[in-house]
């Protein structure tokens, strides 16, 4: 699926990000982002396996909105520069309308 690509190539892209962290927050925000990507990558397999979608599309989406934040912070302490910040939230949007096309697409 074009969804699974995408986010695949915003967890190539934000690794490159996260690489660039300072050492204080490498196993703090840093690692809190890698985790969040990880569970959206996990549930966009999830909802590619269910039969019935509805809360795991819910939970997906939630967890793009959580993934907005916490990137939002990292600029906003300094650890991203805008345009990077700015590239990660155009991917990030650009999955969250997906995963909105999605839900309508399932009658969620």
């Amino acid at each position: 699926m074009i969804i699974k690509q995408k986010h695949e190539d915003l967890m190539l892209y934000a690794y490159k990000c996260l690489g660039q962290f300072p050492k204080s927050e490498r196993h703090v925000l840093a690692a809190d982002i890698r985790q969040g990507l990880y569970m959206i990558d996990s549930l966009i397999i999830r909802a590619q396996k269910k039969y019935f979608k509805k809360t795991t599309l819910q939970d997906l989406d939630i967890e793009v909105e959580l993934m907005k934040t916490k990137i939002r912070l990292a600029k906003d302490l300094g650890f991203l520069p805008f345009k990077k910040y700015e590239n990660l939230v155009k991917m990030l949007l650009e999955i969250g309308r997906m995963v909105g096309g999605w839900v309508k697409n399932t009658g969620a």
